[in-house]
């Protein structure tokens, strides 16, 4: 059945209005007609199946016939803190982390860093939302603005914005560093993490840091790892940015999450 993302679902006599881009989309790319059923969700959970009453390019009206709660989410509150990367490699990023279940993606700005800025904000939170319906999520992943990475690892109560009171106080974060140079195994990282938080791993942010193309630097791993993080290494062979990224959430969600179920 069609899906399709409104961030604010308003109902009107029990109907619901989509117009615009999406209506457009759902005319020539999904070639949906008039009696076809279609999921509308809200990015929050909340998920309508409705009926098509009338449709055109300019708008789609469509019947509410049940409302349902959608929770497809994992357990795992992760945020990908990701070096910047050049070209299409952050696209793919975004859309793979999306796929995966992240809840946050926070690029950041790194001394190695060969992008220090960007305009693609706008692109990739486009690309967080299409992912998110392709791939039956329930809610869209947080896409925030590009930040420098030490004043992000630095920033006081860091942790606040994700309401971890315990986190805050402590002024740690959770989760794990993978760099190509070292490091203890994933699966003695996850027990550190397990041993001393084990009740409140499916609440808390889990962080997981991967630098841009050039890595990161000693200096920046020392930082990170002042703040909590768990130096981490994905195995003997050097992995690309973004190969290391898609990576590092898969065996994660599979270890802690909802893949190794």
């Amino acid at each position: 059945m069609p899906r399709i993302f409104l961030p604010l679902i308003n109902l009107r006599e029990n109907q619901v209005s989509i117009s615009g881009e999406k209506a457009r989309y759902l005319t020539t790319v999904l070639r949906c007609a008039t009696g076809d059923e279609l999921i509308v969700f809200d990015g929050q959970g909340n998920c309508l199946r409705t009926r098509i009453l009338k449709i055109d390019r300019r708008e789609v009206l469509a019947e509410v016939l049940e409302e349902f709660d959608c929770n497809m989410e994992s357990p795992l509150n992760i945020i990908l803190v990701q070096g910047l990367l050049k070209g299409q490699k952050m696209d793919m990023v975004i859309q793979k982390a999306t796929e995966l279940g992240v809840k946050e993606v926070q690029p950041v700005i790194t001394e190695r860093s060969q992008l220090k800025d960007t305009r693609k904000v706008a692109r990739w939170r486009k690309i967080a939302e299409e992912a998110s319906r392709q791939s039956g999520r329930s809610i869209v992943p947080i896409i925030r603005e590009p930040a420098e990475l030490n004043q992000f690892l630095a920033g006081p109560d860091q942790l606040g914005q994700h309401g971890d009171t315990e986190t805050r106080r402590h002024g740690e974060m959770k989760g794990f560093i993978f760099w190509e140079e070292g490091g203890v195994s994933l699966k003695e990282a996850v027990h550190k993490i397990c041993t001393s938080t084990i009740h409140r791993v499916a609440v808390s942010p889990i962080h997981i840091l991967i630098g841009p193309e050039g890595g990161l630097t000693n200096e920046e791993i020392t930082t990170a790892e002042k703040r909590g993080l768990i130096v981490t290494t994905l195995g003997k062979r050097i992995l690309r940015a973004e190969t290391a990224a898609i990576s590092a959430i898969t065996l994660v969600q599979f270890l802690l999450g909802d893949l190794g179920y």
